[in-house]
């Protein structure tokens, strides 16, 4: 198979069906357990505070293996460790279905947020050696329409779960879907042989520390956690990373792709990904409280006036996916991130009475500036970096997004924890937060267009 050939038809059409399906198993974990915590809690006698470990213990884990299985899928190829990780998620999965306690259920789901790790980590690698460079497009904005609407639909799956069965269903669906992915991608992934180097254990240890630790200290700071547990947190992820740089330099080809952020088209795709997921994270916590606070809808109303954001980026993807074969990601991810701001700041100047039809429109723009955004942006990035270290570059980019998000949401959280005692203290917030993702999603478009400054009308580097 030609570097930039891909998998000839129909053997592509399956290798994507295999990617489809087990990015939806990792995206719809990430989300779906949210809306089941209240009767998780009650049926195994925890605390509120206590069943949130539940999401958390996915997401550390996820966190903390990301870039060492990137770096792993360099060295021992990618479809091993994607099938490693689709084993892994239904062995989760199993354990999550048959746990009775929370503490099982627990260690469960980390299991689950590992195999996801390794299903996020290599997934664009994988997709980079699946489609022709020509199509390299098209195949990310196939990517990000899975992403989108799987993150939408996921709260509303497990909703219509919970109303027929037991939460327990929540897990057990990934099963047969994980088996069916599982199949899939031993029939039909390729087999891009690794490296063949060694793998750096140290590394990945101070690599899970130095962002395990930020992660954590993201959301004690934005979740009331005590100040010392805060600053320890970020105190040792500060000098784990100190660490972790210095040794990844004398390397040649480091666990951490620090070599790849030389390259100015690898680091400000990474940056502006993680401004524009900060803006993302913040108008998805703010707008329920948005719409019901300041524009007064219920809650059903609400789940409705969501859904016109994914929808949007289902028409904007594919556009930008074939748009970004011929045109520079600097001018489109400028483009793309100017109309999400834009998006949000008419959000944020809609008026007390404003119809569903000014708010659905509004929402549509924000999701089309997202996801026209998001496929010229991936390609640059994966594009930007050698095909060895397709792994690496993958791992930077899911590591980008869980950093913006995980940012995102703690500075929610300070945003509400200082309106807190205002007249209007939901309210109030929402607002603040619309506007300052509005200011990130703008900062996130420089970013992109500095990338002209660089490359011209340049398409990619690398």
């Amino acid at each position: 198979m030609a570097e930039d050939e891909g998998i000839p038809p129909p053997g592509r059409y399956w290798a994507v069906l295999a990617l489809t399906i087990a990015i939806v198993l990792a995206a719809m974990d990430g989300n779906i357990v949210n809306v089941a915590l209240p009767t998780i809690a009650r049926d195994l006698d925890a605390s509120a505070a206590s069943s949130i470990w539940v999401v958390n213990a996915y997401q550390l884990a996820v966190t903390i293996a990301l870039i060492p299985l990137s770096s792993a899928g360099d060295i021992f190829g990618y479809r091993r460790i994607y099938v490693s990780g689709l084993a892994i998620v239904v062995l989760g999965s199993i354990g999550c279905t048959l746990a009775d306690s929370l503490p099982l259920l627990t260690a469960a789901r980390f299991l689950q947020g590992i195999g996801g790790a390794g299903i996020m980590s290599v997934n664009m690698a994988l997709v980079r050696t699946i489609y022709p460079k020509a199509q390299l497009g098209m195949g990310i904005s196939v990517n990000a329409i899975t992403v989108a609407v799987t993150s939408a639909a996921a709260p509303s799956i497990g909703a219509a779960i919970l109303s027929i069965t037991s939460w327990s269903w929540i897990f057990a669906i990934n099963i047969p879907l994980g088996l069916t992915a599982f199949g899939l991608t031993l029939r039909y992934l390729p087999k891009v042989k690794g490296s063949g180097g060694r793998f750096d254990v140290l590394s990945a240890v101070l690599c899970a520390l130095a962002f395990g630790c930020l992660i954590g200290g993201l959301n004690g700071l934005g979740h009331g956690q005590a100040r010392w547990m805060v600053g320890l947190e970020l105190a040792v992820s500060l000098v784990t990373a100190v660490l972790l740089v210095r040794r990844q330099i004398s390397m040649p080809v480091p666990l951490l792709a620090i070599d790849l952020f030389r390259r100015p088209a690898f680091a400000l795709s990474s940056g502006s990904a993680v401004c524009c997921f900060i803006a993302f994270t913040l108008s998805l916590v703010s707008l329920p409280f948005y719409f019901q606070n300041d524009l007064g809808r219920s809650y059903v109303e609400v789940g409705l006036l969501m859904t016109p954001w994914p929808l949007a980026v289902v028409i904007a993807a594919p556009l930008s996916g074939k748009l970004s074969d011929r045109f520079s990601a600097g001018w489109m991810g400028g483009i793309g991130l100017a109309c999400f701001s834009l998006g949000l700041v008419l959000m944020a100047l809609l008026p007390a009475g404003a119809s569903t039809a000014d708010i659905v429109w509004r929402m549509a723009v924000c999701g089309f500036g997202f996801g026209f955004f998001q496929t010229p942006n991936n390609r640059m990035l994966m594009l930007s970096a050698p095909r060895e270290r397709s792994g690496g570059a993958s791992g930077v980019l899911s590591t980008s997004r869980l950093l913006g998000q995980s940012t995102g949401s703690a500075f929610a959280a300070l945003i509400f924890g200082y309106f807190a005692t205002t007249a209007n203290p939901t309210g109030d917030a929402a607002l603040a937060a619309l506007l300052a993702a509005a200011g990130c999603a703008a900062c996130a478009a420089i970013v992109s267009m500095l990338r002209l400054v660089d490359f011209g009308s340049a398409k990619t580097q690398g």
